[in-house]
C-alpha cells in the first residue's frame, strides 16, 4: 500500500513536467503559424499609431482563438485589449506592432532597400506582437485544459518608437488591476536579467518668422532656421555641463523651402535621456531656455509640443529569476548551415570592433541585477513603475547587430527571427503558468516594487495631459 501511495504521489508531481512538454510541443507544431503572422507584418511595416493592418491581423488572430477582444482602447484606434478568464491573479502581456521610418531593408545579407526611404522593422516589432500573441494562446489554452483559476490579458501596445501608446494605456486605467506584466524585445542575444532602462522626453521645437527674398530684401526676413541653429548650438554646448551618462540627439525635420527664400517655419527633434526621470525633466527644462533664447535672439516665436515622455525601467528581481530558469530551461537559438552562412555574411558587414559569432544565438546571459539604465529607451518604463514588470530579450538578429539598422530588418524576416520569435514565445509561455500555478509570486513582487519606487512615489506621465499622438509619424 505505500509502495502504490509513493507511486501516486511521484505521478501527481510530475503531471505538471508533462503538461509543461506538452504545452511546448504545441507551440513547436504551430511556429510556422506564428513566424508566417510575423511575416506578414514584416512585410507591410506600418509606423506608429497607424498600424491597422498589424493591429487587425493580432486581433483577429486572438479573437479567433478565444479571446474577448476590444479595439480602440485608451482613444488609440490600433491599440487593443483581449482577455480571457476571471478573477486572481490578472497577468497581462504586452505586444508590439509599428515600424520605423527610412530602414527598408530585403531579407537578404547585404544592404538592399525594399522601397527607398521605406518604412521597416527595424527593431523586431513584428515578432515582439506575433510571440507575445503566440504566449497568449499557448497560455490560454493551457487554463482551459487545466481549469486554471485568473485573467490573462495580451495588450496590444501601438507607436513604442518615440509614440509611448503604453503611457496612455496605463493614464486611462487599463492595468490598474494587474498583478504581473510581461514583455520582451528582440534583440541579438537571450537575456533575461532584472535591468533598467533611460527615461526619455522627446519633443518638437517649432520657430515661427518671417519669410523674405534672400538676396534682394534680407533685412526683411526672420529666419526661422536661425533660431533652429541657434537652439541646437546652445544644447550641444550643453552637453559639457550635463551628467555624463545623459544622451541628447535631434534631427531638423523642417529646415526652409529654398535657398533664396528666408525660412519662414523651422523646427527640430529633439531626444534627452538620462536613467533618472528626474534629471531627464531638469534637462528638458534647460533645453526649453534653450529654445526661448534662440527665438528671442533671433526675433521668432517658437512653441513646442511634447510628443513622448517615457520613465526608465524599474527592474523587478523577483518575477526576472523566474523568467531566466524558464529561458535557461528552453534554451537559444541553433542555426542550420544556411542560417550559420547568412549570420556570417551579415557579421562581415559590422564595424571591425564588433566581435561575435552565430554560435553566440545559442547562450544565454548570466543573470544580473541592474537598476543603472542603458541603451535605448521604452514606454514599458511607465508600465513597470506602476505594475510589477518581467521581460526578456531574445536572439532574433545575428549576434552582434544593433538595433534600428538594416541588418536587423534583415534577419527579422528570416527563420532566424522566426526562431528567436519562439524561445520569448516559449519563455513568456512558462513564466505565466509559473504565476499562475503560484499566484503567492505576484504578492512577493508587488512587495519589490514598492520598495523600489519608494512610499512616496505618485504616478505622473512625463507627457503631461496631453492626448497620444496620433499624427506625429505622418
Amino acid at each position: 500500500m505505500k509502495k502504490y501511495l509513493s507511486l501516486l504521489l511521484l505521478l501527481i508531481l510530475a503531471a505538471p513536467l508533462v503538461a509543461q512538454d506538452d504545452v511546448l510541443k504545441k507551440l513547436d507544431s504551430k511556429a510556422d503559424f506564428y513566424g508566417d503572422i510575423a511575416r506578414q507584418i514584416w512585410a507591410n511595416p506600418e509606423l506608429g499609431y497607424l498600424e491597422t493592418n498589424s493591429s487587425a491581423l493580432l486581433q483577429k488572430t486572438l479573437s479567433d482563438a478565444g479571446f474577448k477582444v476590444t479595439a480602440g482602447v485608451a482613444e488609440i484606434p490600433t491599440a487593443f485589449v483581449a482577455e480571457f478568464g476571471s478573477g486572481k491573479p490578472v497577468i497581462g502581456i504586452m505586444a508590439e506592432f509599428d515600424a520605423l521610418p527610412g530602414v527598408s531593408q530585403a531579407a537578404v545579407p547585404f544592404k538592399s532597400p525594399v522601397v527607398e526611404g521605406g518604412a521597416g522593422h527595424a527593431c523586431g516589432h513584428h515578432l515582439f506582437g506575433a510571440a507575445s500573441v503566440a504566449a497568449g494562446i499557448s497560455v490560454m489554452e493551457w487554463m482551459k485544459e487545466n481549469k486554471i483559476q485568473g485573467t490573462l490579458r495580451v495588450y496590444g501596445t501601438p507607436a513604442e518608437e518615440g509614440g509611448g501608446g503604453k503611457v496612455y494605456i496605463a493614464r486611462a486605467g487599463l492595468i490598474k488591476d494587474v498583478d504581473v506584466m510581461m514583455h520582451w524585445h528582440p534583440g541579438s542575444q537571450n537575456a533575461a536579467g532584472a535591468t533598467s532602462s533611460l527615461a526619455n522626453i522627446s519633443t518638437k521645437f517649432r520657430f515661427y518668422g518671417e519669410a523674405s527674398h534672400a538676396a534682394a530684401a534680407p533685412e526683411r526676413g526672420k529666419s526661422s532656421l536661425d533660431a533652429v541653429e541657434a537652439m541646437n548650438f546652445m544644447v550641444n554646448l550643453m552637453r559639457e555641463h550635463v551628467p555624463m551618462e545623459t544622451r541628447m540627439h535631434y534631427v531638423i525635420t523642417r529646415g526652409g523651402e529654398a535657398p533664396n527664400v528666408v525660412p519662414a517655419f523651422a523646427e527640430s527633434y529633439h531626444y534627452v535621456r538620462h536613467p533618472n526621470a528626474l534629471v531627464v525633466q531638469e534637462i528638458f527644462a534647460r533645453m526649453v531656455k534653450a529654445a526661448e533664447g534662440a527665438a528671442l535672439g533671433t526675433q521668432t516665436r517658437m512653441e513646442y509640443e511634447v510628443i513622448n515622455g517615457v520613465y526608465n525601467l524599474l527592474p523587478n528581481e523577483t518575477l526576472a529569476r523566474i523568467m531566466h530558469k524558464n529561458l535557461e530551461t528552453i534554451g537559444g537559438v541553433t542555426y542550420t548551415a544556411e542560417e550559420k552562412k547568412f549570420a556570417e555574411d551579415i557579421i562581415k558587414t559590422f564595424p571591425s570592433g564588433v566581435k561575435s559569432t552565430p554560435e553566440d544565438a545559442t547562450k544565454i546571459a548570466p543573470f544580473i541585477v541592474s537598476e543603472e539604465g542603458g541603451g535605448g529607451s521604452t514606454d514599458v518604463g511607465d508600465i513597470s513603475w506602476l505594475v510589477p514588470t518581467v521581460g526578456l530579450s531574445a536572439a532574433t538578429w545575428v549576434p552582434g547587430t544593433s538595433a534600428h539598422t538594416w541588418q536587423a530588418v534583415a534577419a527579422g524576416g528570416t527563420s532566424i527571427g522566426q526562431k528567436g520569435m519562439m524561445v520569448a514565445a516559449k519563455t513568456m509561455t512558462l513564466t505565466a503558468m509559473d504565476i499562475f500555478k503560484d499566484p503567492s509570486v505576484t504578492g512577493k513582487a508587488l512587495e519589490e516594487l514598492n520598495r523600489r519606487r519608494g512610499d512616496d512615489f505618485v504616478y505622473k506621465a512625463l507627457v503631461g495631459d496631453r492626448k497620444a499622438p496620433l499624427d506625429y509619424r505622418k
